[in-house]
């Protein structure tokens, strides 16, 4: 782990990350080196595993912070996830207290939360058991994603759990959620967006926004999220390849 990210995240300092859902150490390599202060490494969506997850954080774990999404708030998940050394975790549709509550409780050791003990690569394989121990609480970052139509009705609730670090808003999900798939910025989801941002400045907690491109990220840190999260390494591929194949055929016919 990268020691005071969490501190970081908390007062406030803003924080530039991009996703990564390609099970690849070297891909991960060449995100790291661009110069990101975090990783979003999205095992939501996509095919990474745990095994991937490990090979990533060998590579690039103890010079930029690397946060997995995970699948679903499950406790075995979120063991394995963070005995591997992750930073943090980002849980998807968080809809209720209930569901936040039980993340932190899995994340946190005792006696803020109920993480098995077990020994793996975050403790050294045991090597250093009784640091990662004493520090993970106040080094793990635990972030639920408020993406849903639902989430937002339960917000106030949402952000009052103890032990929460940060809410990243999913503004793609939550416009499904009102049948706009992808409209953003139909008034409806922008209100809604409002809601969650107006209510963790009055908790003094920290949001977080992801974006396909710099400017729409850029856009909500002037509004205040400090967890920016923009582009995505298939696209950073895809978009690059489709721009140098043009660039090579305009200029041979």
């Amino acid at each position: 782990m990268i020691k005071g990210f969490r501190s970081q995240l908390l007062a406030g300092k803003t924080l530039y990350g991009t996703m990564l859902t390609l099970p690849s150490a070297a891909v991960a390599e060449i995100l790291a080196d661009a110069g990101f202060d975090w990783l979003f490494i999205d095992c939501e969506h996509g095919t990474i595993e745990i095994r991937d997850i490990q090979n990533i954080l060998q590579a690039v774990g103890h010079r930029i912070a690397c946060i997995v999404r995970i699948p679903e708030c499950s406790e075995g998940t979120i063991k394995r996830v963070l005995d591997a050394g992750a930073q943090g975790i980002i849980v998807p549709q968080v809809n209720s207290a209930s569901i936040a509550q039980e993340a932190v409780r899995c994340a946190r050791y005792a006696p803020i939360g109920e993480r098995g003990v077990g020994i793996g690569r975050a403790q050294g394989y045991g090597a250093r058991f009784s640091d990662y121990v004493r520090d993970a609480n106040d080094e793990v970052v635990v972030i639920v994603q408020a993406e849903h139509r639902d989430a937002v009705s339960s917000i106030e609730d949402i952000v009052a759990v103890p032990g929460l670090d940060c809410i990243l808003l999913g503004p793609y999900d939550l416009s499904a959620s009102f049948n706009r798939m992808g409209q953003i910025h139909d008034p409806e989801v922008v209100a809604a967006i409002d809601r969650v941002l107006q209510c963790c400045r009055g908790r003094q907690i920290p949001t977080g926004y992801f974006g396909v491109t710099a400017e729409t990220v850029l856009e909500y840190k002037k509004r205040g999220c400090s967890l920016l999260v923009s582009g995505v390494d298939v696209t950073f591929l895809s978009n690059g390849s489709v721009r140098m194949y043009k660039n090579m055929t305009e200029k041979t016919n």
